[in-house]
């Protein structure tokens, strides 16, 4: 993997129509990589997962390019309907976790607001023929025409791809599940809501490990917003909250983690103080570095670098689209104050991918501390396009190679990405589109 600063991303591919009327149902709500980066799956409103597999001929070729092919495709969720509650389910994917593989099969976590599902999925291309007691088209034979013993044969058939649910997982979250983390023992994970976070056993079932529900619910002052675990340690995780901070928890203190082992919080500046002080504030994604060693946080105007040893203050911050500051009354006022903007880590760790609006999103370099702003549009889909360094114009003189902060589609807006864990490789969801980028070849 290169230095992250001398990258010149190209267009790849983009996946789904390139046409406008997109239905709601089409649009992606997460996009994840495999351990490995040859798979990646990606989930829609509509409660569908679609699963992409690299094309072995461009793993191979020198220089090696970033293609793939979908793979599989199947329902996930379905809507429901609370009775007791009188609430309808919403089928929307909110997240997807993938497991390491351990046999020819692949595993994948999904899930809604309230059902998590671990999915099978696995390739078939061999038939058995020559049954005894039924016909080839699976119905039972008359007994009676029997007349003699077969011995069934294994043949060749075109390859087809099974997704069966394994096993679901329900009824254990009164509010909506925002975030699931596999962790690195393989046989647990976590699930976590406004108010609690399970630690659940893939084999059995569920224990609750936080929860920050007051006795009065007048008493509430926040929620968690993400929780992660640790790559490394199956002990420690991390989850973040509504307020700006982020605790990590030592499964080893306590079996309920109400206490937590540290908090990350950067305090706050009185003078910049405004009645949107908390709600940008909000951290809507963590995520651990690859290493373990490092932590991401995204607020809705910046992305900050946390070291694990170092509570007090962050390491690093990066701006997202600090030239929003002066646009949060009108964005307050359409909601996106509230858009959850997620963020990710390269491979190697020295570089940070987060969205923005416009169709816009923003890495950073660490070392270099150079960053950069990217487009994901229909103008550059044509294999190989360097992708050109987009600007913000935020005064009156606006230069030709410069959009004017008035004229940004808040519509458009890139809330999921996901870097590829080895290769310079990226997934960018823009709406109904997956637009997949890689260092120029």
């Amino acid at each position: 993997m290169a230095g992250n600063s001398d990258i010149q991303w190209c267009f790849s591919q983009v996946k789904g129509t390139l046409e406008d009327d997109a239905t709601e149902a089409d649009i992606i709500s997460c996009v994840e990589f495999n351990h490995d980066g040859d798979m990646f799956a990606t989930g829609d409103k509509g409660g569908r997962v679609v699963i992409f597999q690299r094309d072995p001929i461009s793993k191979e070729c020198i220089p090696k390019r970033g293609e793939y092919n979908v793979y599989s495709t199947f329902q996930s969720h379905e809507p429901e309907f609370d009775y007791l509650k009188s609430l309808e389910i919403e089928e929307k994917i909110n997240k997807i976790r993938w497991l390491k593989r351990k046999n020819p099969a692949h595993f994948l976590l999904s899930t809604n607001d309230k059902t998590i599902k671990l999915w099978r999925v696995s390739e078939r291309d061999k038939k058995i023929e020559g049954y005894n007691l039924r016909e080839e088209d699976g119905n039972l034979k008359d007994p009676s025409t029997i007349s003699q013993l077969r011995i069934p044969v294994i043949k060749p058939m075109e390859l087809m791809v099974e997704a069966s649910p394994r096993r679901i997982f329900a009824n254990a979250h009164t509010y909506h599940i925002n975030s699931i983390s596999v962790n690195s023992d393989q046989e647990t994970y976590l699930s976590a809501d406004d108010l609690r976070i399970n630690l659940w056993h893939l084999e059995i079932t569920d224990q609750n490990i936080v929860d920050i529900k007051p006795a009065n619910m007048e008493e509430l002052t926040e929620v968690i917003t993400a929780a992660e675990f640790h790559p490394h340690e199956c002990n420690l995780l991390v989850y973040s909250s509504s307020k700006g901070s982020i605790r990590l928890c030592d499964m080893r203190a306590a079996a309920l983690c109400d206490r937590h082992s540290k908090l990350f919080e950067e305090p706050e500046d009185p003078i910049s103080k405004s009645f949107f002080s908390e709600i940008i504030s909000s951290v809507s994604d963590v995520k651990i570095s690859n290493s373990g060693r490092y932590m991401i946080s995204r607020d809705y105007l910046s992305v900050k670098v946390w070291d694990l040893h170092m509570e007090t203050r962050p390491i690093e911050v990066y701006p997202a689209h600090e030239y929003l500051r002066s646009k949060l009354c009108s964005l307050y006022e359409n909601d996106c104050i509230f858009d959850k903007f997620e963020c990710c880590w390269s491979g190697n760790d020295q570089a940070v991918m987060t969205g923005s609006y416009n169709n816009f999103f923003r890495i950073f370099d660490r070392n270099s501390k150079r960053d950069i702003t990217l487009e994901a549009t229909r103008e550059i889909a044509k294999p190989r396009t360097v992708l050109k360094p987009r600007k913000v114009c935020t005064g009156s003189k606006r230069r030709k190679d410069e959009i004017s902060l008035d004229c940004l589609d808040f519509n458009k807006k890139i809330l999921h990405t996901a870097w590829h864990p080895q290769e310079n490789i990226i997934a960018v969801a823009a709406t109904n589109n997956l637009y997949l980028f890689q260092d120029k070849f």
